[in-house]
């Protein structure tokens, strides 16, 4: 099945307090929305991701680069029926739909509502209800409620898309949820196990427990690479995918962008999967004069393919010339479109070795690079 994902991402989000929306705000050093967005496009079954945003949030998704962005509605029920639409002209086989306040939906939760949809129409993780139920009034217990059949519902909640894509466009008003739309037009939704972790971020005190709890599972992993590339006749080198001027160019098999080498190699160290040459052997005469773009984006799919998201980059370029500061913000604005990061996760400087060395000698360019990978 093709499964497309909707994030739903348009309320304000006052009850968390804060300066901006809660989907915004700062946790465990990234927004809420990248956290979420990322438990979604790392999971290799899902093939598409609609994001829907409030009209004055436009501007956030800016890093979003692989993420259709919607305009959310009035209500929840209008966002989604926002982020349904948006996927109405190539309409998917599958489609979940996440709330972005819950940013720890781990893959294995995912998984569960995407095997379910397999036989049935819809799905849905949800906890059953162990704490004893009691109605209440001006602070004491007027009577007891029975928790039997009782289930705290959770996103995302999935279902065959065309099926849902009616039933949605025939409900008439609000409703609770997504499931509600699903029933009330006839539709069976099977519950699956949720997840306590899968916390819906509400009021001020989730954010700190939201912040333990990815404390305890998040999967960094870091790789270091290092390249050299020596001089030869020319006009020009590449550098993090920009052409500089020069006297000079790099001697390689492919274009010789010692840059983009390293933070490759980076990257597949991270991964403990080797290194360019095992991945793009310099033997094949069809990587001759190859763009190394190329050999990025092929590390970063596969950090994608294995659950992890680029968290930042560091390439430091050593060369006496040319002079790396007047190009450094475009290699920094090239390699975040390549890798699909927002620019303030990359970094470009250089240094000299004080005349010191093959590079002290103008014989070539050293590139060394530090790359952080996370896995929700």
């Amino acid at each position: 099945m093709e499964i497309a994902a909707i994030i739903v991402a348009a309320g304000r989000g006052t009850r968390a307090g804060g300066d901006v929306p809660k989907q915004w705000r700062s946790l465990a050093g990234r927004r809420v929305a990248d956290w979420t967005v990322d438990a979604f496009r790392t999971h290799p079954r899902i093939g598409r991701i609609v994001m829907v945003l409030h009209p004055d949030d436009m501007g956030q998704a800016a890093g979003f680069t692989d993420v259709l962005v919607a305009t959310g509605g009035a209500s929840r029920h209008a966002s989604v029926a926002a982020g349904l639409e948006a996927l109405a002209g190539d309409p998917p086989d599958g489609v979940l739909i996440h709330d972005v306040a819950r940013p720890l939906a781990t893959h294995a939760l995912i998984d569960r509502v995407i095997d379910a949809l397999e036989t049935t129409g819809g799905a849905a993780p949800a906890l059953a209800v162990t704490d004893a139920l009691w109605t209440g009034e001006d602070c004491y217990v007027t009577g007891t409620r029975d928790r039997t059949g009782l289930f705290r519902a959770q996103t995302p909640q999935g279902f065959r898309f065309a099926a849902y894509l009616d039933a949605h466009r025939a409900h008439d008003g609000d409703a609770m949820d997504d499931v509600a739309v699903a029933r009330s037009a006839g539709l069976d939704v099977t519950i699956v196990a949720g997840d306590e972790s899968n916390l819906k971020i509400t009021g001020p005190d989730d954010f700190a427990r939201a912040e333990q709890l990815l404390g305890g599972r998040v999967d960094i992993r870091t790789g270091t690479g290092f390249d050299v590339h020596a001089f030869e006749d020319g006009d020009a080198v590449t550098l993090c995918g920009v052409t500089v001027p020069h006297d000079r160019a790099l001697k390689g098999h492919s274009d010789a962008d010692v840059g983009m080498h390293a933070l490759t190699d980076a990257i597949y160290g991270a991964l403990a999967e080797g290194d360019i040459g095992q991945h793009f052997p310099p033997s094949d005469p069809q990587w001759k004069g190859a763009a190394s773009d190329i050999f990025l984006r092929h590390a970063v799919e596969l950090a994608g393919a294995k659950g992890f998201a680029i968290s930042n980059c560091d390439v430091t370029l050593i060369c006496e010339r040319p002079k790396i500061g007047p190009h450094a913000g475009a290699m920094r604005a090239e390699l975040a479109r390549i890798m699909g990061l927002d620019v303030d996760r990359v970094s470009v400087k250089a240094t000299t070795s004080e005349r010191l060395g093959f590079t002290g000698r103008e014989e070539g360019i050293a590139a060394q690079a530090v790359a952080t990978l996370v896995r929700p």
